[in-house]
């Protein structure tokens, strides 16, 4: 009887014990890391005379699954890469340099910008709208997207209004008299990322 009862205890608290450990794995899920060399980030910003585009490294990141399906993720852009890729020679340069600036980035005391998900819902085969906080220069804000993910691979595309993150230069919100000179609040970021 008192063996039973031995028994019995060993067996509950095994039992108990393969409830919580399932329990935190199917909370946080399996984390894949993506591969930063294989992954790109391109922005795309519009003025009234046109646009410029180029691209942005990622530091960090990764993505979470519950049996294959997404529900996480977390990025960290390096600010100090951001890239012009549509000009040339000192045109370049000076864009550059002055997207780095404190008129726009600010990259010397903010190096870096972070998106975390905070939702993901399904949204058909492959495919789903995460909520994500994402913070530049500080400044957090919710935005929401969609996300596709194919194997190893996903892409998203962003449509981020840059006021919201303290990023006013040549905003027509708080400028008057811009005319052509006018750079519209919003700008893409079109990611394509492997894991």
């Amino acid at each position: 009887m008192f063996k039973m009862k031995n028994k019995l205890k060993t067996i509950g608290a095994a039992m108990i014990m393969a409830v919580i450990t399932f329990s935190f794995s199917t909370i946080e899920g399996e984390k894949k890391e993506i591969k930063t060399d294989r992954s790109s980030v391109i922005w795309k910003g519009y003025k009234v005379t046109g646009s410029h585009k180029g691209s942005i490294s990622l530091k960090s990141g990764h993505l979470i699954f519950n049996e294959g399906k997404l529900v996480g993720g977390e990025f960290v852009m390096d600010m100090t890469s951001l890239e012009n890729t549509d000009l040339e020679g000192e045109y370049k340069q000076k864009l550059e340099g002055h997207l780095k600036s404190d008129d726009f980035f600010a990259v010397e005391k903010f190096p870096t910008a972070g998106l975390v998900f905070t939702k993901v819902k399904s949204t058909g085969k492959n495919a789903y709208e995460v909520t994500a906080d994402l913070t530049i220069k500080d400044n957090t804000e919710s935005i929401t997207f969609e996300m596709s993910i194919y194997g190893s691979k996903a892409t998203a595309n962003l449509k981020i209004d840059r006021t919201d993150y303290g990023v006013k230069y040549g905003s027509v919100s708080f400028f008057d008299d811009l005319k052509d000179k006018a750079i519209y609040d919003e700008f893409d970021l079109v990611s394509d990322l492997e894991f």
